[in-house]
């Protein structure tokens, strides 16, 4: 029971999230700065009601908030913003689309991905954060 009411949480949470998250994608500018240093960014293209875009939320929620001055978090409802979709070649949701600080697309991922492989995709790529 103490399962179902926690996860029950973490969907309110990522449900109630997401139209913060697309009010964000639409007022951060490309290649975002902090204190005019250009920043490396994860854009993550998904839907408010998509099950694995829910349960990335709180993640990219985390990712956010920890990395905050380092790294660029954007989510983008696809569902609401077609148009985004389109812009950057969305086959499904979601996906993750890695940036780096000049701007220019280093990678990117399709379908759920936790915590640890966005950071060690970065790793991968090269990029410290």
């Amino acid at each position: 029971m103490r399962t179902k009411n926690w996860l029950k949480g973490i969907l309110l949470v990522a449900a109630l999230s997401a139209p913060v998250w697309a009010a964000a994608a639409d007022a951060a500018p490309a290649g975002s700065r902090a204190g005019g240093k250009a920043l490396p960014r994860l854009v993550d293209l998904g839907a408010g009601a998509c099950v694995p875009c829910k349960a990335m939320a709180p993640i990219l929620e985390g990712l956010r908030a920890e990395y905050a001055g380092r790294m660029d978090v954007v989510f983008i409802d696809v569902w609401k913003d077609r148009a985004a979709a389109e812009a950057h070649g969305v086959r499904m949701i979601p996906t993750q689309i890695f940036y780096g600080a000049d701007g220019k697309e280093l990678a990117r991922h399709e379908g759920f991905i936790d915590r640890a492989g966005i950071l060690a995709r970065w790793k991968a790529l090269g990029v410290r954060l």
